[in-house]
């Protein structure tokens, strides 16, 4: 009896605390538009969430709960739960402090090297920063007649486009370091078609007047990967390798890296399975292979990570590899995902040190994804290494619809490599350019012959991934104050007159099936004709532009933001997933 009535006051209880509990929503904005990504908590727990682009939230609470609504540069907000469901939130600015941007430099692989140390930014309190960014050299206007060859990778990174989105949200300086237009193109997707035939990609160009000077031109070379629904890809073995040192104690590190990984782990299948990996001062397994229908098993195990200690990253590295090679899938999906900072500083820890390890664990025929997390100390530089050389692709997780970006819309694409080392190849015709130039790509490029050396590592393409490249042309009989007078050359044979006449360049594609050692070559002839840019094209053009004004290139040739403006206002289109009008913001927010 006494048993029956405890049970019954439980029950009495439980219905009682779920009849007060609400979906909250609202929008936070600092009145004059939306917020996104602030963080909003739940005071004295650790549930919470954060505003989508339109500065929008949604997140269950009981009646007396008070929200905390916090963002970098603006007083934190208290707002107890009451009668309503919807609660609005208008935050100020934080103006007690002066702008103070201190900035060091150092050398990298004999490349200059950028540290960004912030203290206070235009009135916003910041934690001091130690973000890392390999520098780069912007690619100039080389001849035909002595450079012939333009050879590259490919690149599927987007890390670039999100943290500098996360630093124009939070009023921060964006170093022109952090600035890699070939990610910020390559964030978005466009209208390729689906390949046909027996290639894995299909191929894309399209030449026009270049927006930002009317005397070159701009030509697109972009490729479509075959997309595969989620059903129909192929088991994987996962090994989650988690960084849960110090450093990763933010509310944007590993609280925010256990929700994004919670997205990841509600896709999974029985037939796939994980294992976690984390490193602090040393490294460990916190859960064995688990298949994928056990999802409360690995959600209990990510649940249960806490931040501490130092950073063991090469240890890390080490084990998980281990795990993933002792699970490995034959013709499965193997992979480690690491996420982390990128702040290593115990054992194997320098950009030298990963980029030998890597390379080595590599050849176990295990790919990678780099995911990472966090400000203050994000070490740029080390994780795009280890995606560039660990056969992977990188991504920065700066709010959950990010998250949701890489592990839902884009989950094959992040997971499933369809083709990899795969290589450009592009000879302009000397009888229509006089000159050209790759925008981005810049640590990307390689020798001409590494074209045809199937021992040369490049990218990987993933399921459903789309990669842009841009050259600016200048035709033959423009004058331009880019070109260089050239020495005449004597054993420079010209091409056979009549021949080719009607050609702007050839391009050459070299990729390997992602179990094969032997690449495939593809070659495409594209005719001197400009049409009227497609909507892509002009978006296209409007992000290369923003990212020439953010690293202050000197090819933007005079052109402003209203002229950026225009251009995504032009191109938008289809919208359906809202990122192209984000961009749109955000350029009016950097404005």
């Amino acid at each position: 009896m006494f048993k029956k009535l405890i049970y019954s006051m439980f029950l009495l209880s439980t219905v009682v605390l779920i009849a007060q509990q609400r979906t909250i929503t609202g929008v936070v904005s600092d009145g004059v538009g939306p917020l996104p990504g602030v963080t909003i908590v739940i005071k004295g727990t650790t549930n919470g969430t954060e505003t989508d682009f339109d500065g929008r939230y949604s997140i269950s609470a009981n009646k007396g709960d008070v929200l905390v609504f916090s963002f970098v540069g603006m007083k934190t907000v208290n707002k107890k739960v009451v009668e309503g469901s919807v609660i609005n939130v208008v935050m100020d600015s934080d103006n007690t402090l002066d702008e103070v941007v201190v900035t060091s430099y150092g050398t990298l692989k004999g490349k200059k090297a950028f540290s960004l140390k912030v203290v206070r930014i235009r009135g916003r309190n910041q934690i001091e920063n130690r973000d890392y960014y390999a520098g780069r050299n912007e690619n100039i206007f080389k001849s035909p007649i002595n450079s012939p060859l333009s050879t590259f990778s490919i690149d599927v990174d987007k890390a670039s486009y999100s943290n500098i989105r996360r630093m124009i949200n939070n009023g921060q300086k964006v170093p022109k370091e952090a600035v890699k237009i070939e990610e910020m193109i390559n964030y978005f997707d466009y209208n390729y078609p689906q390949p046909k035939g027996k290639h894995p990609f299909s191929i894309n160009t399209e030449v026009v007047v270049t927006p930002w000077n009317k005397d070159t031109k701009l030509v697109r070379i972009g490729l479509k990967g075959k997309e595969y629904k989620q059903k129909n890809l192929p088991a994987s073995n996962l090994t989650f390798l988690i960084d849960v040192s110090g450093s990763m104690s933010g509310h944007n590190k590993l609280p925010l890296l256990k929700s994004a990984f919670k997205l990841l782990v509600n896709q999974l299948r029985e037939k796939d399975k994980v294992a976690i990996v984390v490193y602090a001062g040393a490294a460990g397994v916190v859960l064995k292979p688990t298949k994928g229908n056990k999802k409360e098993v690995i959600l209990e195990a990510l649940d249960n990570l806490e931040a501490g200690g130092s950073t063991a990253g090469g240890e890390g590295i080490e084990l998980a590899y281990k795990l993933a090679k002792e699970n490995y899938i034959e013709n499965g999906n193997n992979r480690v995902i690491l996420a982390t900072d990128g702040d290593f500083n115990v054992g194997a820890s320098n950009n030298t040190a990963m980029e030998k390890l890597i390379e080595e664990k590599r050849k176990s025929g295990v790919f990678l994804s780099v995911l990472g997390f966090g400000y203050g100390n994000y070490q740029d530089d080390k994780l795009e290494i280890l995606a560039d050389k660990g056969n992977g692709n990188h991504a920065y997780i700066d709010t959950m619809q990010e998250a949701q970006k890489v592990f839902g819309k884009e989950f094959g694409g992040t997971l499933y490599t369809i083709a990899k080392d795969v290589k450009i190849q592009v000879e302009f015709n000397p009888k229509k350019v006089q000159a050209y130039r790759l925008i981005g790509y810049e640590n990307r490029l390689l020798n001409d012959e590494d074209f045809v050396d199937d021992t040369k590592d490049a990218g990987e393409l993933g399921s459903g991934h789309t990669v842009t490249a841009l050259y600016e042309v200048i035709p033959v009989g423009v004058k331009s104050k880019f070109l260089k007078k050239l020495p005449k050359l004597k054993y420079t044979h010209h091409k056979q007159e009549g021949k080719y006449n009607n050609e702007l360049f050839t391009v050459k594609f070299r990729y390997k099936l992602p179990k094969e050692t032997k690449s495939i070559e593809l070659v495409k002839a594209v005719k001197d004709e400009m049409l009227t840019p497609t909507n892509d094209m002009k978006f296209i053009s409007a992000v290369a532009l923003f990212g020439m004004q953010l690293s202050k290139s000197k090819f933007k040739n005079k052109s402003k933001i209203e002229d950026i403006l225009s251009l995504v206002e032009e191109g938008k289109g289809e919208d359906k997933d809202g990122y192209r009008s984000e961009f749109l913001r955000l350029i009016k927010t950097y404005n």
